[in-house]
């Protein structure tokens, strides 16, 4: 949709009397920060769709939907994707990269990944000519902060989140955006302010600081308190009270809980020796990559944190060997199939990478106190200096144990679609909850995705100040690999899986099936295929099964 494009023109004549008059129509007005100018003529505007055009040192995305015609940023305010390469639908934009969605009056974003909006601009066409006002500073930097509001002490109020991952994050500055003035208080286990956690096994070089989400002077900006080094030991829903590690005790009004997931462990012998890693915060991340040059790392656990870490270290001898053990068949088998398994596990072999399928890990070996080695069910021993473990997380619900707030058998938290557990004013979400999906017809679920705790920490928020809004965000999620960008979205158990472009050449999408319809979608190389696809999910509709065989790029050609 929309081939990006200036509608300045250049030929072998550009000195004359014509072109220097076009030269002086397009002259700009440029006052302080504000910039206004002629970007094309009307003629140049998509009949229905985006198109960027050049203004100043930047660029405007006009859109031209239903009728009416907008401009906005041209970035998505996550990593940056050009948002023309994305999909339209029903007066918002979705991301091609990770699926954030965005306003195409306002900007605001309205899913996630991602904070920010994008600019606004304001947009008028008069005799032909199509003139836009806009911030240079926003040119610049292509996103937008809402506005917060600020505390104010003759509100006693108080809105705590126990947990400073994605969820926690999101809900905390979403209440101030939404005018609340009350105290925010924000109550997280790490030394840091709250940070992006999927570059963590993806860049494990990088340093708290370069992968924060916000400014300590955005949160004081936003008068909002984080207590951070400090966890919650217990929560007394009777007198509305959060005990503290350090026995200080934090008052609510209303609780949102976000405390995430903790890694699992083997549970082996020599599960606790020095040199086995988990990847859960930037210290365990920069530990690894500091260590790893020239030593054996065995990674175990092929899902997409061990899949990831192994791509790390594999890349620019940042590890002397890297090995991986996991206990399927091919990497990523119940994911996303044998097929699309074996074929990144072959990507990774392409770097050296050696793997140990279908077995299990039973002990780590030592010598003089250091890691030495990997014995596997099999009897054989791998050789080891290092190694990840990326075997999944359990909920980190443990404090709850003594409160009255429900746990299900497996330690996740069940609440209903509006993130309300069943004790009024306590609200959890991200990684800990069981909740309501409405691809699954409202069946309850847990997915541990940074876009699914973004779109919670938002949710959870407005809930908290009485908007009652449900949940509605389609799951995606994503995943680099040697710099290959694998996209994920949907849910749901498959029974059949139909291929569409080239596995072989890693530009495909594949289409995971349950009976004739398409749960869910995977795509390399093939954008904006699963950004189409959960466009049409949100929509409430889906692809069959008969679509797909028909034409494998289907996906690709969806309209809204």
């Amino acid at each position: 949709m929309g081939v990006t494009a200036s509608c300045r023109r250049r030929d072998a004549a550009s000195d004359t009397e014509t072109d220097i008059q076009q030269q002086h129509e397009r002259r700009m007005s440029d006052v302080g920060d504000e910039i206004e100018a002629v970007i094309c003529k009307e003629e140049d505007l998509p009949q229905d769709g985006m198109k960027s055009f050049e203004m100043g040192e930047g660029k405007v995305l006009v859109v031209h939907h239903k009728g009416q015609l907008s401009a906005i940023g041209t970035k998505c305010s996550h990593y940056g994707a050009p948002l023309e390469k994305g999909t339209l639908c029903e007066g918002h934009v979705r991301c091609p990269w990770h699926g954030a969605c965005f306003n195409v009056t306002t900007g605001d974003i309205e899913d996630f990944p991602g904070l920010d909006s994008v600019p606004k601009y304001d947009i008028h066409v008069a005799e032909g000519q199509v003139r836009v006002r806009a911030s240079k500073s926003l040119l610049a930097t292509e996103k937008r902060t809402k506005e917060m509001a600020k505390r104010d002490p003759q509100n006693s109020t108080a809105l705590v989140v126990i947990g400073g991952g994605a969820a926690g994050a999101s809900c905390v500055e979403r209440l101030r955006q939404e005018g609340f003035t009350g105290q925010v208080v924000m109550i997280t286990q790490e030394p840091h302010l709250p940070y992006d956690r999927p570059k963590l096994s993806k860049a494990m070089h990088l340093t708290p600081d370069k992968i924060a989400l916000r400014t300590n002077q955005f949160y004081e900006d936003g008068d909002i308190e984080i207590l951070m080094g400090v966890s919650a030991s217990k929560v007394n829903t009777d007198e509305k009270s959060i005990t503290l590690n350090t026995g200080e005790k934090v008052t609510y009004d209303k609780l949102f809980i976000a405390t995430g997931g903790k890694p699992r462990k083997l549970g082996i012998p020599g599960g606790d020796l020095a040199g086995v890693f988990v990847v859960r915060t930037p210290e365990d991340a920069n530990a690894v990559a500091a260590e790893a040059a020239g030593k054996h790392v065995v990674v175990v656990g092929t899902s997409f944190i061990g899949m990831e870490a192994a791509a790390y270290l594999a890349t620019d001898n940042r590890a002397g060997s890297v090995s991986v053990i996991g206990n399927t068949t091919v990497p990523f088998e119940r994911s996303l199939g044998s097929g699309v398994g074996n074929r990144i596990q072959r990507l990774f072999e392409e770097h050296q990478v050696k793997f140990y399928n279908n077995v299990g890990v039973k002990e780590f070996t030592e010598e003089d106190g250091k890691l030495k080695g990997v014995v596997l069910e099999s009897g054989e021993t791998i050789a080891a200096d290092i190694v990840v473990l990326g075997v999944g997380v359990v909920p980190n619900t443990d404090f709850l144990a003594s409160s009255n707030i429900p746990r299900d058998d497996r330690g996740f938290v069940p609440v209903n679609e509006f993130l309300e557990t069943s004790i009024p004013g306590v609200y959890c979400g991200g990684d800990v909850a069981s909740f309501p999906l409405m691809l699954e017809d409202g069946n309850k679920v847990n997915i541990g995705h940074w876009q699914v705790a973004l779109g919670h920490g938002r949710t959870a928020a407005l809930n908290m100040l009485g908007h009652t809004s449900p949940l509605a965000s389609v799951p995606f999620f994503w995943t680099v690999l040697f710099g290959k960008s694998l996209r994920y979205t949907g849910y749901g158990k498959y029974d059949d899986i139909i291929l569409g472009g080239d596995l072989e050449s890693l530009s495909f999408i594949a289409y995971y099936c349950q009976g004739d319809r398409v749960v869910a979608l995977a795509s390399l190389g093939k954008d904006p295929a699963a950004a189409n696809y959960a466009e049409m999910l949100h929509q409430g509709k889906f692809l069959t099964k008969a679509e797909v065989t028909a034409d494998g790029e289907m996906a690709l050609k969806i309209k809204c």
